[in-house]
């Protein structure tokens, strides 16, 4: 099987070491723009093949689109990255043309492959690529909910001091400061998070998750690039393998939760065949507002790109 990822920087060579590490795919291809970066990076990794032992082939190219063809799945991580001060949807203008320009590349010579967009601001972004595929929307999908997720239930373990491994979590909305964590539906081992942690310690972990990436730019200048790598890889990985796991996705809504004609993060049962069902929750009114609210800035955001006229 085949996986190819364009973007070399940090977060797609992340999401490709990752890849490699797990043997999911025989041929891992990884595309630039920028001359070298990503030949450098891939014989870099293949060197560390036999240390770490895995048979994954990796190659780079640099703007070959041609070297993609047949590709399983594609993982589209190119863009520019958050600065401090900058909004995700600061990045719309320039991000939007370059993941189109990307997207026909690919589907020009992987017309079946399911697209995983990583670029920002990430619904809008999977709904460019989505405009620029014309393809079935099941097979264009953005890589959010299992990132903000990873990190809600990471600063639960820390505050609970457990293993990440027993927190159960779910989150929706969109990729941004109008995410919508849900602690309702999350548990530790099997135990509802409201009966171990009061509502106000609840509500600071909850509002550290939606600040959660811009806490990491404030303090390194630039995008986080391992979480959002590994959480890449993980749908990958689910896709590859048929898992069918529930996992949260920017996936394209017509009519679940009240929503249609948007691109917007839901539980989704993930699969061979890329988004196979949406997960519908019985929310309450409280989150299904708090849910609506999101839905609505992701909205006014996409209407930004369809006023560009980019498709």
């Amino acid at each position: 099987m085949k996986v190819t990822i364009v973007g070399a920087g940090n977060v797609g060579a992340t999401c490709a070491r990752a890849l490699a590490n797990r043997e999911v795919a025989s041929d891992l291809v990884m595309i630039d723009i920028k001359p070298g970066v990503a030949e450098g990076k891939a014989l870099d990794m293949w060197q560390t093949s036999a240390v770490q032992l895995y048979d994954t082939r990796i190659n780079g190219y640099t703007g070959d689109y041609e070297k993609t063809r047949g590709s399983e799945v594609v993982v589209i991580t190119s863009g520019l990255p958050r600065k401090p001060g900058m909004s995700r949807d600061d990045l719309i203008t320039t991000n939007a043309v370059i993941v189109q320009e990307v997207t026909r590349e690919i589907i020009r010579y992987s017309p079946d492959a399911k697209i995983i967009v990583v670029s920002n601001p990430l619904d809008v972004m999977t709904y460019a690529a989505y405009l620029a595929a014309h393809k079935p929307s099941n097979q264009v999908f953005g890589m959010a909910g299992v990132l903000d997720t990873a990190r809600f239930k990471s600063f639960i373990a820390m505050e609970m001091n457990v293993s990440p491994k027993e927190i159960s979590a779910t989150l929706m909305g969109g990729h941004g400061d109008s995410m919508v964590p849900l602690p309702r539906y999350t548990t530790i081992s099997g135990i509802p998070l409201t009966e171990l942690m009061s509502a106000e310690r609840i509500e600071a972990i909850v509002q550290r998750t939606i600040h959660g990436g811009a806490e990491i730019v404030n303090l390194m200048g630039t995008s986080a690039w391992y979480a959002p790598g590994a959480a890449a890889a993980y749908m990958v990985e689910t896709i590859l393998r048929g898992s069918r796991k529930i996992v949260p996705t920017s996936a394209w809504l017509e009519g679940e939760y009240g929503l249609s004609n948007i691109y917007f993060g839901v539980p989704v049962i993930l699969g061979r065949n890329g988004v196979e069902r949406v997960i519908q929750l019985q929310l309450n009114d409280a989150e299904m507002e708090l849910v609506h609210k999101s839905a609505a800035s992701v909205k006014e955001t996409m209407n930004v790109l369809d006023q560009m006229g980019q498709s």
